[in-house]
């Protein structure tokens, strides 16, 4: 399908989630609240219920119920695949993108000595930044910091040759920022870390359900992303290039498997949950066109982005034009992600979340969102913060307004 303005099929994609249909306040509750966990579409539910209902049982018996949990976990990897542009068998699931990313930064660091160096942004989550930073202080070694740009609200990137040097053996960059929006132009941290033989670690939890993933194309050696921000239930994802996984040491029992990508994934895995992760990846595919899963994927990521970015023009401008709103955003000429940080002079934004919800049946967010060294970067913190808004695909215009009204009736 090719979207124009009334073309995307707002009410099909809204029918796939039980949630929309959600009353609070004798209101049809609106959900602003995706940068922290999207809602789940209809086809992962029943999913992740059938298999619990048709019985679930742990891997490597000699029974039907086992070869099927087997058969779940790899038709996920496979979409996840897909999704991500990896092999199969550099895909791992894990309780989020957290618990992987530090079992991932543990294993790492056995290769790693004193006087090596890491490099980690002012930009991104703590997911992102604490598991490297912990490692670095394990092994004695530097860690040097990609600083934000206050002005410009990206990453500035004018010292990266200083920065990612040749004892550099990690470089840990976010997609898009959770807090800002900002999607991050990785290609000058990843040349140079190219040429100085550094790996590269790229946290996608933000950027997955709003952009193209393509491990390839992006050059990234470990990519992380979460399926409850796009539409599934809460597990972690991380694609580690195969190079890379065949000689990492994950802590983990004796008895567990050494090869990958099951050597990362310790102790039983969330089956019920895995079997949730085709349905969401699909979601997107059910929007596009194409010969294959990967080419559907694309096109439907092709609508929703259009769909996205045209409500999130309009709340930019909303918001923007109300005197007491101050925005935190890029320019322009900047890609940004469907989310909107904001603060209203006079109020609190935990307030403003509150006032949203039990006034207007408006469901958003306050704080920081783990973006901690932004925002202290930003000088927010100590005022509580930032609103933030965020869309999905799920979002309507009549939200839209309504959200634009309920804070000019601040």
């Amino acid at each position: 399908m090719k979207s124009t303005e009334t073309s995307y099929p707002i009410e099909k994609v809204r029918a796939q989630f039980p949630a929309l249909e959600r009353t609070y306040k004798e209101r049809q509750a609106a959900y602003f609240d995706g940068p922290g966990g999207s809602q789940v579409v209809l086809q992962s539910i029943t999913a992740i219920a059938g298999y619990m209902q048709r019985g679930g049982a742990n891997l490597h018996g000699a029974f039907p119920s086992s070869w099927e949990t087997e058969q779940v976990i790899s038709e996920a990897r496979e979409a996840a695949a897909d999704f991500l542009n990896v092999q199969p068998n550099e895909v791992a699931f894990g309780a989020n993108m957290t618990t992987l990313t530090i079992a991932i930064a543990n294993a790492l660091g056995k290769q790693f000595k004193e006087g090596d160096e890491i490099v980690v942004t002012e930009m991104d989550h703590r997911a992102n930044v604490d598991p490297w930073l912990m490692m670095a202080e394990d092994r004695g070694m530097t860690v040097r910091w990609i600083p934000v740009d206050k002005e410009k609200l990206t990453l500035d990137m004018q010292d990266i040759d200083t920065l990612i040097n040749d004892k550099t053996k990690l470089v840990a960059l976010g997609m898009a920022s959770n807090a800002i929006g900002t999607i991050v132009d990785l290609g000058p941290a990843v040349r140079r870390a190219r040429q100085v033989g550094a790996l590269v670690a790229a946290d996608a939890v933000h950027a997955a359900p709003h952009m193209p993933m393509d491990r390839e194309e992006q050059d990234i050696d470990i990519l992380l992303c979460s399926v409850y921000k796009f539409f599934g239930p809460h597990i972690g994802i991380a694609a580690i290039r195969e190079s890379i996984f065949k000689d990492l040491e994950p802590y983990k029992l004796t008895t567990s498997p050494s090869y990958y990508p099951d050597k990362l994934e310790t102790g039983t895995q969330n089956h019920e949950g895995i079997a949730g992760i085709r349905p969401a990846i699909e979601f997107f595919a059910s929007l596009g066109e194409g010969q294959t899963r990967r080419e559907k994927i694309l096109s439907g990521y092709h609508e929703i982005e259009m769909y996205e970015n045209r409500l999130a023009a309009r709340l930019r401008e909303g918001l923007g034009a109300l005197e007491n709103v101050t925005l935190w955003q890029a320019a322009d000429d900047v890609p940004k992600t469907p989310t909107i940080a904001f603060k209203v002079a006079g109020y609190e934004p935990s307030d403003i979340c509150v006032i949203l919800a039990e006034e207007h049946s408006i469901f958003t967010a306050a704080g920081h969102f783990y973006a901690s060294t932004l925002g202290d970067v930003l000088d927010v913190n100590k005022t509580g913060g930032w609103v933030r808004a965020g869309l999905a695909p799920y979002n309507t215009e009549e939200e839209v307004e309504r959200f634009i009204s309920a804070i000019a009736s601040l």
